[in-house]
């Protein structure tokens, strides 16, 4: 693949505002009952004054061995020479092993089109454009960088090359591409 997308979520910039999922809602007409992106919030920890609580966003890690993409039957979920795992409403049945198998549990069913759903880096509409995804757009703090991994010279390279991140459940072999830098406490911190 000629780009690698990436999404670094910086949970210490992070306040839970939930911009990026009301950002992906009007971008991706996603039904009230169903959210594509969400940042939970854990907490609070620690004592009086002294509490701070944890935000962890919840959306598709575009897996690299994406499990989903392995079991579907008709190629309807597939990842294109972008790199993201995408979904082809045309070719699904309906059989939702994609959704069962997603290790991440970010897959849902959009009540309107009756067709699994999830993030797909805003694919067909920002990115068409050549925009960065709304989620990242509209965020206050800056949590989230999003870019081209394999260009050294990107923001989100610079970032992956300068601080300490992890990917979530990496033990499973999916290879995750969302990234995050770690909660020191939570909290805005520079």
């Amino acid at each position: 693949m000629t780009k690698r997308y990436v999404l670094v979520h910086d949970e210490n910039k992070c306040i839970g505002c939930q911009a990026c999922n009301v950002a992906c809602r009007s971008e991706n007409n996603v039904p009230d009952s169903v959210t594509r992106i969400q940042v939970r919030i854990e907490g609070p920890y620690g004592n009086f004054p002294h509490l701070h609580f944890k935000y962890n966003r919840v959306s598709c890690e575009q897996c690299e061995n994406a499990p989903c993409v392995k079991v579907c039957p008709t190629g309807a979920a597939y990842v294109n020479d972008d790199g993201i795992v995408s979904i082809n409403e045309k070719k699904c049945v309906g059989c939702l092993y994609c959704v069962a198998a997603c290790p991440y549990k970010v897959r849902f069913i959009n009540p309107e089109t009756r067709v699994p759903d999830k993030c797909d880096f805003c694919k067909e509409t920002r990115l068409a454009r050549g925009e960065e995804p709304a989620c990242v757009t509209v965020c206050p703090t800056q949590a989230l960088t999003f870019g081209d991994a394999n260009d050294m010279t990107s923001e989100v390279r610079k970032v992956l090359d300068t601080k300490p991140h992890y990917q979530q459940k990496v033990n499973l072999g999916t290879e995750p591409r969302v990234y995050r830098i770690p909660s020191r406490k939570g909290g805005i911190k520079a």
